[in-house]
C-alpha cells in the first residue's frame, strides 16, 4: 500500500496522457496523496479539470502564478513529494531533463527536486530507438532516475514497436515496489561484472565481443538502490558510471579476475560480464604488418580464467549468493541449466543473444532465472522487459532470498 505516500506526477505532451486520470485513481485508491503538474503540450490531450476532480487537489501548470510563486511554488511542489513520476515521459522532456532545461513550471519541478524521480518513456518507436533518445535515458539512468517501461505494442501513429507507454497497473506496481523495496540489502556486499573484455592480439588489435554492459551496470545500479555496498568490476564499455557504485575498469578477463579477487569478501556476486573464452598466447609487442604476397598470421590461443566458476569455488570467501549468465544462441534453457552444474553457482540467467533478438547493445532483454528448488531445477521464464526492469526485478529476488536465509 501507498498510504501517506505523496506523488507529483508530471503530466506531458504524448497521447499516453489519456491514462493519466485513470493512474491518479489508482494510485489515490493505494492511499497515495497525488498532485498533478501538467505541461502545455499534456493540456492538448487531458484537461485540468479532469486531473483535479480525480486528484481533489489543484492541478499546477503556470511556472509564473503569482499566487503560487509568492511562496516558491515550484521548489515547494518538488520537495514535499516523496516520488516524481512523468508520464508519459515524451522524447522532450527527456531531452530537457536530461540538459537540464527548466523552462516551465515542470522542468523547473524537476530540476529543483532533491527527491526520487521515475519516469514512463511514451513516444513514436522511430523516436524510442533514435540515438539521441538513448542517450538522454543513459544520462538519466546514470544519475539515478527510474525508468517504467515502455512496452512493444501498437501505436497511436499505427506503427508497431518499443514506445508504448506501461499499462497503467504495471506503473502503480513499480510505484508500489519502489517504496516497498526501502534497503534490504543494506549492510550486504556486492560484486558485479559487466561489459566484454579485450584480449590483445598486438598493441592496436584484440578480441572482443559485442556485449555493451547495459544489463551488468543496470544490475550494479539496482543492488546499490536496495542498500548494497556495490562494487562494479567492467570491461570497456560506453555505459555512464551507475550512481553510489564503486566502479573498478579492466581490460582482459586477468586484469577482471584479480579485481574481482581484491572485491572479496562479499555476500552477493553477479557475473553479468562476457569475457572472452580465450586470449592470444603471446601478443605481438608491435603492431603486425600485412605485406604483399605475406602469409595470414597464425594466432595461438590459451582458455581465459574462469571467473564465475572461481568466485562460485572461492572457499570460505565464497558469495552467499553467486549469480552467472549464460548468453546462448541455440537451445537457450538447455545451455544454462548444464552451465549452472558445470560452474557450481547458485543461480543462472539464461538470454538469447542470437543477431535476430538484438539483446548485445539492445534496451531489452528476454531471460530465464534457472535455480534448485527442494533439489528440482526450477526454470522461471521472464517476460521481454527493458534491462533495467530486469535488474530490479533479479535484485528485488537476490533481497527476498538472502533476507529469508538471514
Amino acid at each position: 500500500m501507498l498510504d501517506g505516500k505523496r506523488i507529483l506526477l508530471i503530466v506531458s505532451g504524448g497521447i499516453a496522457a489519456y491514462k493519466t486520470p485513470e493512474l491518479v485513481r489508482r494510485l489515490r485508491e493505494r492511499g497515495a496523496t497525488v498532485r498533478c503538474v501538467l505541461t502545455r503540450a499534456g493540456s492538448q490531450f487531458v484537461t485540468p479539470l479532469s486531473l483535479s476532480a480525480v486528484s481533489e487537489d489543484k492541478v499546477y501548470d503556470d511556472l509564473f502564478s503569482l499566487t503560487v510563486e509568492s511562496e516558491m511554488g515550484h521548489i515547494q511542489l518538488s520537495r514535499d513529494a516523496d516520488l516524481l513520476l512523468v508520464a508519459p515521459a515524451t522524447a522532450n522532456i527527456l531531452a530537457k531533463m536530461a540538459a537540464g532545461i527548466a523552462d516551465d513550471l515542470a522542468t523547473t519541478a524537476l530540476l529543483a527536486t532533491d527527491k526520487r524521480v521515475m519516469v514512463a518513456p511514451a513516444m513514436n518507436v522511430r523516436m524510442w530507438e533514435h540515438a539521441a533518445t538513448q542517450a538522454n535515458l543513459a544520462t538519466l539512468e546514470g544519475r539515478g532516475i527510474e525508468r517504467i517501461g515502455p512496452v512493444e505494442g501498437d501505436m497511436a501513429c499505427g506503427e508497431w514497436g518499443f514506445g508504448r507507454m506501461s499499462d497503467v497497473p504495471d506503473i502503480v506496481a513499480a510505484v508500489d515496489s519502489f517504496f516497498g523495496r526501502g534497503r534490504r540489502l543494506a549492510g550486504r556486499r556486492a560484486l558485479v561484472t559487466s561489459g566484454p573484455t579485450h584480449e590483445a592480439i598486438d598493441p592496436v588489435r584484440y578480441l572482443a565481443n559485442r556485449s555493451s554492459g547495459k544489463q551488468g551496470h543496470a544490475i550494479a545500479a539496482a543492488l546499490a538502490r536496495l542498500g548494497a555496498e556495490t562494487t562494479l568490476v567492467t570491461g570497456p564499455t560506453h555505459e555512464p558510471e551507475p550512481p553510489s557504485v564503486t566502479v573498478v575498469r579492466v581490460e582482459s578477463a586477468r586484469d577482471m579476475r584479480r579485481a574481482c579477487d581484491k572485491a572479496l569478501p562479499a555476500d552477493i556476486a553477479v557475473c553479468a560480464a562476457a569475457v572472452a573464452d580465450w586470449r592470444v598466447a603471446e601478443p605481438a609487442g608491435a603492431k603486425i604488418k600485412k605485406g604483399k604476397g605475406s602469409a595470414s598470421p597464425t594466432l595461438t590461443l590459451v582458455e581465459n580464467p574462469d571467473i564465475l566458476a572461481t568466485l562460485a569455488a572461492s572457499g570460505n570467501r565464497r558469495p552467499r549468493l553467486v549469480v552467472g549468465f549464460a548468453a546462448e544462441t541455440d537451445d537457450v534453457v538447455a545451455n544454462a541449466i548444464a552451465k549452472r552444474v558445470a560452474k557450481g553457482c547458485d543461480w543462472i540467467v539464461a538470454n538469447d543473444v542470437s543477431p535476430a533478438v538484438g539483446t548485445f547493445g539492445g534496451d531489452a532483454n528476454t531471460v530465464h532465472l534457472i535455480a534448485m528448488a527442494n533439489g528440482e531445477v526450477e526454470v522461471e521464464d521472464w517476460p521481454r522487459l527493458s534491462k533495467q526492469a530486469v535488474a530490479e526485478r533479479l535484485a528485488d529476488r537476490i533481497a527476498d532470498t538472502l533476507g529469508a536465509v538471514s
